[in-house]
């Protein structure tokens, strides 16, 4: 148990953990060669980083230089020191290298505007005001839908927007004597003008329904295209109206558009978190705006990505209801004979090999082999993250990554077999490597950053006991290690995490737990899980504390159990389903059990003002009802945040009142 901490103390820690920065992208540039015949490459990184005193996440680049050979990295290092990207949505560098892409948000005048940049080796070629154009609203930037995405000749952008919505007028605006004067009269007598006016004027207080969390105010993206020569764009015609497209790409010889298109109707469904909404493949002809449709309208799709000899689109595919997150397919759509395959199935049970199945809702932007043979994917297997190669003709799988105790790998690029990845564990925070695809290569170091010697952590595995296997699934081994995850359908990694991480600094012992349910396991083990919640979950967590705290020397009068989201949910549980066995709870965006009566732990609560995932009344009625029963609780009510309370205020300001509130009730 840790010792008492000062308010300043941990403020001090927290801010000292929190400057490790995290990686977000990597983009390689063309192989130049030198004077003196070598050959090498430039590596343009951006990189994120808690700014406490802006309060804000700020955004930097840097950049490195690689010199290779044919076949193996033979030196890198950084160039230059970094620099802060100011006002940048989307960017993208030319196929050739040779010109970069850049929306931008700033404010002229007072007025908030999108611009589109076209850079040109050191100078700014053109400057175009997309707000001022008025063909759309704003440039989406999320990874769900937003794409910003040259065409082979170069002559083309292709982005996605909002929809221009028309201007919603009152039905008893006054026209002004210069606009009452103008315009024809029907047989009635009334001004044509007035009369579209009085249609506008129906849109008033018209309800749009947007696609939720994180999604807010994105509600019928539209695909769009500028002519870099004529500064002029255009709105693709062709696209269904009851399909929202995003994920957009050139098709080959930039004949059409490939997209992935999601159905809104009967009505819009929250997308973040949840890719197992229905979705297509779609692509539609540039020229006569016919419009077809790829792959099943039975399942759903994302992550479209075109080999680099042009002929085939892998793709994930998953079902559709059901669990939000699940194993999906790694698919093939060949450009050419128009017939879909499958590569890697789905995978219920993991086989002799211990591949457990592919769980990503999004894959690398670049993830194909030159050779178009191969394509890497970064996913977890168990309570690890682990790259993966797939050998697309045979659909065979090796892992890069499997023999290394690093267990959080992410790929951020791979052009021309030259890989840029990042890595952590929960006691190292992230680093950047590049090597050649040849799995015999070694690691390349461009960026290290130091493991956090005291901080130690290992991987657990349990096995619930005989009288909570769920027969149906057959008895799963469920990985523990180190809060409780989200999710439901979700999972916790060995990677670096700055809350946990500064409990640990503080000297608190910390257990993350997956639960049957988690994804990375197994198809089976995700579906084990729905008619079971609040049972099996609860039971799998209440399980793993105790065989911790039976063999880990701790003190169980000390416990302290936190969870958001899913988390929060079986918090709420354990406290009423076993009361008196958690000392405090830190419980945040979750939902009312009734189990109520039973609870004597001291809550600690915090709710964002604009979550929409989950009715954040809920957690409010929840207060009340503990504060009706004269037990120790707290509400922090977050405005401006979502479910994730991920801002930087709501962030730093609530792991400062879970640590105080740690200290308050276990180091006394």
């Amino acid at each position: 148990i840790a010792p008492p901490f000062t308010p300043d103390e941990i403020c001090k820690l927290y801010r000292k953990l929190s400057l490790f920065p995290a990686l977000s992208r990597a983009d390689v540039g063309p192989v130049i060669t030198s004077q003196y015949g070598g050959k090498y490459s430039n590596i343009y990184t951006e990189w994120s980083q808690c700014d406490l005193e802006r309060n804000e996440n700020v955004k930097f680049c840097k950049q490195y230089i690689v010199f290779h050979d044919e076949k193996t990295v033979v030196y890198s290092g950084p160039s230059g020191n970094c620099t802060e990207i100011k006002g940048e949505v989307l960017s993208r560098d030319s196929p050739s290298g040779e010109m970069k892409a850049v929306v931008r948000e700033c404010s002229v005048k007072g007025e908030e505007k999108q611009f589109l940049e076209i850079w040109s080796k050191n100078i700014k070629a053109k400057s175009i005001d997309l707000t001022a154009l008025k063909k759309h609203g704003k440039v989406y930037e999320d990874e769900q839908f937003g794409c910003l995405v040259w065409s082979h000749s170069e002559t083309h952008l292709l982005y996605v927007a909002e929809r221009k919505r028309p201007k919603a007028e009152s039905f008893f605006q006054t026209e002004s004597p210069e606009s009452s004067s103008t315009g024809d009269e029907d047989e009635m007598g009334t001004k044509l003008e007035t009369k579209e006016k009085t249609k506008v004027g129906l849109l008033q207080f018209v309800f749009y329904e947007d696609w939720g969390e994180a999604l807010v105010g994105k509600s019928c993206p539209v695909l769009c295209v500028l002519d870099i020569e004529g500064n002029n764009v255009s709105l693709l015609d062709g696209v269904p109206e009851d399909i929202s497209p995003g994920q957009a790409f050139w098709a080959p010889g930039d004949t059409g558009v490939v997209f992935v298109g999601w159905r809104h109707e009967p009505f819009r469904l929250g997308l973040k978190y949840c890719p197992n909404r229905q979705s297509s493949l779609f692509y539609v002809d540039l020229t006569g705006g016919m419009c077809e449709q790829l792959s099943s309208g039975d399942s759903a799709v994302c992550s479209p990505r075109l080999s680099p000899d042009q002929c085939r689109i892998v793709y994930l595919e998953c079902g559709i209801f059901g669990p939000h997150m699940q194993c999906s397919r790694l698919c093939m759509y060949d450009w050419y004979t128009k017939k879909s395959s499958v590569v890697v199935d789905v995978v219920k049970r993991p086989g002799e090999d211990g591949f457990t199945g592919i769980y990503s809702s999004q894959l690398s932007p670049q993830c194909w082999s030159a050779d178009s043979q191969r394509v890497l994917i970064a996913c977890p297997q168990r309570s690890r993250k682990d790259l993966l190669v797939v050998d697309i003709s045979t659909g065979g799988i090796t892992s890069l990554t499997a023999k290394f105790d690093i267990s959080n790998w992410c790929i951020l690029n791979i052009v021309r077999d030259l890989m840029v990845v990042s890595f952590s564990s929960p006691n190292c925070p992230p680093s950047l490597v590049a090597k050649d695809s040849q799995e015999d290569v070694s690691w390349v170091t461009l960026e290290e950053a130091q493991p956090q010697k005291d901080i130690s952590w290992q991987i657990l595995t349990l096995s619930p006991p005989t009288d909570q296997d769920n027969s149906q699934y057959r008895k799963p081994n469920s990985h523990f290690f180190f809060f409780v995850c989200g999710g439901p359908h979700s999972v916790i990694v060995a990677e670096w995490l700055l809350s946990p991480s500064v409990l640990c600094r503080m000297g608190f012992a910390v257990l993350l737990v997956n639960y049957r349910g988690s994804i990375g396991y197994g198809q089976d083990n995700v579906l084990s899980l729905p008619g079971n919640v609040g049972s099996q979950d609860v039971q799998d967590v209440h399980f793993a504390v105790e065989s911790v705290l039976k063999d880990g020397g701790f003190d169980k009068q000390k416990v302290a159990l936190s969870g958001g989201s899913h988390g929060g949910f079986l918090a709420c549980h354990l406290i009423g389903q076993y009361p008196g066995k958690t000392h405090n709870l830190h419980y945040c965006l979750t939902w009312v059990v009734l189990n109520l009566p039973q609870v004597k732990t001291p809550v600690l609560l915090m709710l964002g003002e604009e979550d929409k995932r989950v009715p954040n009344k809920q957690g409010i009625e929840y207060y009340r009802a503990l504060k009706a029963r004269q037990l120790p609780v707290q509400l922090f009510w977050y405005p401006g945040n979502n479910h994730s309370l991920s801002k930087v205020d709501a962030e730093s300001d609530g792991f400062m009142n879970v640590a105080l509130w740690l200290v308050q009730h276990l180091c006394r």
